[in-house]
């Protein structure tokens, strides 16, 4: 052996460590990782040991074992045989574990189990719905009833006349834009006689629209509203009541009358003055604007009492019943569509859990067969990659005994031209039998029809639902003039 073939220049071993691959493979994006020969027989130094040990005539021409060299080249063959079992090994359980996170048995159970249940449950809620919406639709009932007892009665054939927000807030405003002018009149007729001036006119004029506007609208809402009734009686009252009423705007408006036409004085026995007048001339009256302020006055207490009049409607008790009977409808038909509504949430949402529960079956399913194509081709690659195995070491132990056999004088021995040969390793698990496959192809139909009958019945609940609160319209109906 020369010199230069046994030390190589320092630049040639730079750049052979330069151009050295980081590992014993060939590169590859495979799961198993093929065997880089050339690079083995490197650093094993086969060739030079074969040539080392065949001018040595190692092993013998009648050796029936391989020699030292050939067992570790066989050792390193096995032991990246057993790693690479090692790998498939834990590829295998992570294919294992894929399958049991699938987790069918679990998802069949709960289906099973569940689906029935949400469709008892919805069926709960919607009988403890009509329970509750037949309380309502009784009382509602009895509203009628009393209402229909109560226009029948009195002699009703109208509805009642209900005061609506708005109609209130237009009443309030008529009566506070009569109240505002007639104090602005007034005090523009009392200032002449009053001795404070247009302020103490205005005082004056404010206590008197109060008495004129104010006490007239209480009038027509409480005493004289008895006039509208079907007693007699009470017709009697208020018709009683209304004649009091005129003769007080009568008296209270002639009152302002003379007060306006008396003297400005600081005398504090002005009252005495106009009482004594309404008492001895009552209609003396000198001033033709007296007669004109008498007239507003009298048309504005008028309208303040029809106004109180009808601020509710005028039969005594027929709005309060009335106002009763809408609130008991609009109790009983929000409750209707609250109670629906809920039944169409609890539906669409059964009927959307259920229908992803189905879909979820089916991509489990197919993940499941997509695993199982994967398993099946990982153990094709792991049955390949030992043959790539074997082909390695039969190269690598080429390489020994080709440089051996140039180096020998004497034959080669015979085991050198048999080919080189690994024990295959078989997976002892074995690949899952079709059979399972089919069973479990079986239960996700199964299970995904279970899930559609309960769907179904969810539907068909629903229309159960709907119909019994129409029969409780049915058992207990309105009343046909209602």
């Amino acid at each position: 052996m020369s010199r230069s073939e046994v030390r190589l220049s320092p630049i040639a071993r730079l750049w052979s460590l330069l151009n050295q691959p980081t590992h014993s493979y060939r590169p590859a994006t495979t799961v198993f990782l093929d065997l880089n020969v050339d690079r083995i027989a490197d650093e094993m130094k086969l060739a030079s040991l074969g040539k080392e040990r065949g001018s040595q005539n190692r092993p013998a021409s009648d050796a029936q074992t391989m020699d030292d060299v050939e067992h570790l080249i066989v050792e390193r063959i096995e032991a990246h045989k057993q790693d690479s079992h090692t790998v498939y090994l834990d590829h295998l359980h992570t294919y294992d574990e894929r399958v049991i996170a699938l987790s069918f048995e679990e998802r069949f159970a709960i289906i099973q189990q569940a689906a029935p249940e949400a469709v008892g449950d919805f069926e709960a809620e919607a009988t403890m719905g009509r329970d509750e919406l037949f309380t309502f639709r009784r009382r509602l009932n009895e509203s009628e009833m009393e209402r229909e007892a109560f226009r029948k009665r009195h002699g009703l054939q109208r509805p009642a006349r209900l005061a609506s927000p708005g109609k209130i807030i237009l009443k309030i405003g008529l009566l506070a834009i009569l109240f505002v002018i007639e104090v602005v009149v007034n005090a523009g007729f009392l200032a002449k006689a009053n001795a404070g001036g247009y302020i103490g006119a205005a005082i004056q004029a404010a206590t008197f629209a109060a008495l004129n506007i104010l006490a007239s609208f209480l009038w027509g809402l409480v005493l004289i509203r008895p006039i509208f009734h079907r007693n007699y009686l009470l017709k009697i009252v208020g018709a009683l009541f209304f004649v009091a009423y005129l003769a007080y705007a009568g008296a209270l408006n002639l009152t302002l009358a003379h007060l306006r036409e008396m003297p400005p004085t600081l005398d504090a026995e002005v009252g005495q003055d106009v009482l004594h007048r309404l008492l001895t001339a009552p209609f003396d009256l000198t001033d033709i604007n007296s007669l004109v302020f008498i007239s507003i006055g009298l048309v504005f207490s008028l309208v303040a009492m029809a106004d109180g009049l009808t601020f509710f409607d005028p039969y005594i008790g027929y709005a309060g019943l009335e106002r009763r009977w809408i609130d008991a409808i609009q109790q009983f038909t929000d409750l209707k569509a609250e109670l629906i509504e809920r039944l169409r949430d609890i539906r669409e949402d059964s009927t959307e859990v259920m229908n992803a529960a189905a879909r979820d079956l089916s991509v489990r399913r197919s993940e499941y067969d997509s695993i199982l194509q994967s398993r099946g081709r990982l153990s094709q690659r792991f049955n390949q990659h030992q043959n790539q195995i074997e082909q390695a070491g039969r190269a690598l132990l080429g390489i020994y005994r080709e440089a051996n056999r140039k180096a020998r004088s004497t034959s080669a021995p015979t085991y050198f031209d048999k080919p080189f040969t690994t024990e295959r390793i078989i997976y002892a698990g074995g690949e899952p039998d079709t059979s399972a496959r089919e069973r479990l192809r079986q239960m996700i139909e199964e299970t995904q029809e279970l899930l559609k009958e309960q769907i179904e019945a969810i539907n068909e609940a629903f229309d159960r639902a709907m119909r019994s609160y129409r029969e409780i319209d049915q058992m207990l109906p309105e009343d046909k003039r209602g």
